[in-house]
């Protein structure tokens, strides 16, 4: 077994001795989102591709097993540092149970599928896995890859792909994965050349990265950063180099945890644009400080922080949402949510994206927070301004996001928590448990 994907076993409950001030310096992990979608681009050239920063969590280790399946070699260089070649893939693998056994524990798997396409015309398209928190279709990716030419049967959940027509194709909705999935398929000339202009596209710095990875390996792709991506196919791609983006959502997580329970902490070599200005600017309408130096972003101690209203005069309420780049990440609510509880102030929080996200805040509830639940997509906090403490207690993760949350929220507690299925957590969070006690934490694996 390569050791790009040796197994690790983590115990999957976390208890945490809260209370305890935590200080220093923490580095954010290579951003997992980018991550599936560079990965999978390995696949369209048989030259090798370097890759760095690449996180070690338990979802990239999935993706490693799959691609071990798929008998792409993969090479350890450092940590976070590898190389790899799919000269020799066998796209037939697809049909075995054993690979669609694997795509369905993770949704970045459907990366895979639309390199799978472009480069042998067939791919398998099994139900994906990932975080249970509402309803999450792939109709996007499969109208996509139909509206490039592509057969889909639905009962086999296969896709062939023998020719692309040049045409204008509009996503339904500006989908990150459903953009890359489409500029995945689309790069590779099939029989003659094609132009496909992809509007409504996703324009997050995921999509940003894995064009810019792209075109290092010869692919003709405009319009990177906006809503309208234009690809014009090559007949193949060579190697390259590729270093992944400091993970914006951890980046957020870290100073939301530095505002609710920190005693100053420097998030390592994270700059403003790593986080995006609305979402730095969010931060600092909730009365969040930040100050960025050269060494990273640093968050001194918050003993009280108050929440802006949204006007002054009317006194209305604090709302935030998400909403796509470069606008607020749904992927930051969860966090902001743990730290409001500690403000002075009110803030709603609208999750659009994901109608099951917020259940998590019934949980915080528990431990002694006042958060108003309008609806699974809406919730009032009505901050404590640290004038009680909450009390640990025991629970378990739903999703990566929740489950950082919850830790948060563990760690500024009194007395011992414990948060059970938190494999989620280490799903998204490397290392996290040592990261976090080297800042002061007090947490166990049992």
């Amino acid at each position: 077994m390569c050791e790009a994907f040796v197994k690790k076993n983590y115990m999957n409950t976390l208890v945490v001795n809260g209370g305890k001030l935590l200080r220093g310096k923490i580095k954010p992990q290579g951003a997992k989102n980018e991550a599936f979608q560079v990965l999978a681009a390995c696949l369209l050239t048989e030259e090798d591709v370097e890759i760095k920063n690449i996180p070690d969590i338990v979802d990239i280790r999935h993706l490693f097993e799959i691609f071990d399946l798929l008998g792409v070699y993969m090479k350890k260089m450092a940590k976070g540092h590898y190389i790899f070649n799919a000269k020799n893939v066998n796209y037939k693998t697809i049909s075995n149970l054993d690979f669609i056994e694997k795509f369905g524990r993770l949704r970045g798997s459907l990366m895979i599928t639309g390199a799978l396409l472009a480069r042998f015309g067939y791919a398998n398209l099994p139900e994906p896995g990932g975080d249970k928190i509402g309803i999450r279709p792939i109709t996007t990716h499969i109208q996509g890859f139909i509206d490039i030419g592509a057969d889909y049967d639905i009962n086999e959940k296969t896709l062939r792909l023998e020719k692309i027509v040049s045409q204008r194709i509009t996503l339904r909705e500006a989908s990150v994965t459903g953009t890359a999935n489409l500029i995945l398929s689309s790069v590779l000339e099939k029989k003659k050349p094609h132009k496909i202009e992809i509007y409504n596209a996703a324009a997050e710095p995921y999509i940003q990265q894995l064009i810019k990875m792209l075109q290092t390996m010869g692919a003709e792709i405009n319009g990177a950063g906006t809503n309208l991506v234009v690809i014009h196919s090559v007949k193949k791609l060579m190697g390259t180099s590729h270093i992944l983006l400091p993970d914006m959502i951890e980046i957020g997580a870290f100073i939301a945890m530095a505002v609710a329970v920190g005693d100053g902490i420097l998030i390592e070599k994270a700059k403003k644009e790593h986080l995006g200005k609305i979402a730095f600017d969010t931060f600092t309408d909730l009365g969040v400080t930040i100050v960025p130096r050269q060494a990273g972003l640093y968050i001194p101690r918050h003993e009280h922080f108050e929440i802006r209203r949204a006007d002054d005069r009317t006194k209305r309420v604090r709302t935030i949402h998400d909403d796509t780049w470069p606008k607020l990440s749904p992927d930051h609510l969860s966090s902001i949510i743990s730290m409001a509880i500690h403000a002075k102030g009110i803030l709603t929080v609208r999750q659009r994206m994901f109608d099951r996200r917020l259940l998590f805040c019934d949980v915080l509830n528990s431990m002694g927070a006042n958060i108003i639940m309008s609806h699974h997509q809406e919730v009032t906090v009505v901050g404590n301004d640290r004038e009680y403490e909450l009390t640990g207690i025991e629970m378990s993760s739903p999703d990566i996001r929740a489950g950082m949350a919850l830790l948060i929220a563990a760690l500024t507690a009194k007395g011992k928590s414990k948060i059970h299925n938190a494999g989620q957590i280490h799903r998204g969070y490397e290392s996290i448990v040592r990261r976090l006690n080297n800042l002061g934490a007090d947490i166990t694996e049992i």
